[in-house]
């Protein structure tokens, strides 16, 4: 009876010390993946997007969305998390601060605490596949995006931090670090992309080893409005000399997420933004190392974004829309998570929100839980070897 009592205890006891173990990410290139995605602004907009990013043929496309630090609704986002898994569409959560899309002269800088109540909250949720996109705040080389005075060093720390803070909790966390200002000069008020990656393996020389991907921002520079031929350092094609810098300081070739990119309606026709997508699809954005294109931005109805938004002043789709809506796209087929998704004829079978949880608590509390209960699995082992 002992023998048996104590194989129950040890079993309780791994279950215990692995509560948040998971196996690492996978490879989002290593099985059928639909590349096409749209960055939206809001969780409402996802049933729209999804027609977009998974049409002609497509599923289990992409969409970005930020969630700022002061948005950690449980439901809403768990809902949003329930709809992506309906309908197909992979998430990639971007970081955000606090701040207005519209109005935010500058966009605070973010904490340890920050990253910690991110990665409680996100991790309280359940997510459509295996893979948990993070992207870790946004265009850090503009001083605006980084409480007024970008610094590469202070970036490549909190991304340090963010790395391990995430993947503490649960290893299917996929890091991603933040596209950069692809335009940005080194003056008063940004740091050239280049530039700003140099310093940061200059602060941490294994800082590109402790994420799983890299953001682009792709934009077609200068003025958001040059062909898609332009092989420039500026263009949409600028993920590809980003992708050789990180390798030529860490020796690992990332996999791309362009998670915005798109023509300005203010310099050029939509007609010919709208040709210039079908092609950058075609001969730029085909690369093998791309995971998903999410250009910016799906709904705007004033600016500075109209500019760039698929849908018009009406919220009628236009032009670019049609020629993205247009373009063949493949079937991807993501590893999923087995504890999320009971799928039937692609019905999903979702958990009671009821049953779930989220701590708000920090990295020192966590220890505490633990804590607890290896003290209370101890003390019941000690009293089964007295007697």
């Amino acid at each position: 009876m002992k023998k048996l009592i104590l194989a129950a205890i040890l079993a309780i006891t791994i279950t215990v010390l692995n509560v948040n173990v998971a196996d690492a990410v996978v490879d989002p290139l290593a099985s059928q993946n639909n590349k096409f995605g749209i960055h939206i602004l809001f969780p409402s907009e996802i049933d729209d997007a999804s027609r977009l990013v998974n049409s002609t043929g497509g599923d289990w496309g992409y969409v970005t969305i930020p969630i700022q630090a002061g948005d950690r609704d449980l439901e809403k986002w768990q809902k949003f998390m329930d709809k992506a898994a309906s309908l197909h569409l992979i998430p990639i959560i971007r970081l955000a601060t606090a701040g207005d899309y519209f109005q935010t002269k500058f966009w605070q800088k973010p904490t340890e605490e920050d990253v910690v109540d991110f990665a409680n909250f996100l991790n309280s949720l359940d997510w459509p596949i295996k893979n948990r996109y993070i992207v870790v705040f946004n265009e850090p080389n503009r001083n605006d995006e980084w409480g007024g005075s970008s610094s590469p060093q202070e970036y490549a720390q909190i991304l340090d931090f963010a790395a391990s803070a995430f993947k503490s909790r649960n290893q299917d966390f996929f890091i991603i670090s933040a596209g950069l200002d692809n335009a940005a000069q080194n003056s008063k008020e940004s740091i050239n992309e280049y530039t700003f990656l140099k310093r940061m393996s200059d602060e941490n020389p294994n800082i590109f080893s402790a994420i799983d991907g890299f953001a682009s921002h792709a934009y077609p520079n200068p003025g958001f409005s040059q062909s898609p031929r332009s092989n420039s350092l500026t263009g949409v094609a600028s993920f590809r000399y980003e992708r050789d810098m990180i390798y030529g300081l860490s020796g690992r070739i990332l996999p791309v997420f362009i998670t915005e990119t798109g023509w300005s309606k203010n310099k050029i026709s939509d007609n010919v933004s709208a040709s210039f997508y079908k092609d950058a699809f075609t001969n730029v954005w085909s690369d093998n190392g791309i995971v998903a294109v999410t250009p910016f931005l799906f709904s705007a109805q004033a600016e500075p974004f109209l500019q760039f938004s698929f849908l018009d002043k009406n919220n009628n789709p236009n032009e670019e829309y049609k020629s993205f809506q247009a373009i063949p796209k493949n079937k991807g087929q993501p590893a999923l998570p087995g504890k999320l998704l009971v799928q039937d004829n692609q019905n999903l079978q979702e958990e009671n929100l009821t049953k779930k949880r989220f701590l708000h608590e920090d990295s020192s509390n966590v220890s505490t839980i633990y804590a607890s209960e290896l003290n209370i699995i101890k003390s019941f082992m000690k009293w089964l070897f007295r007697n």
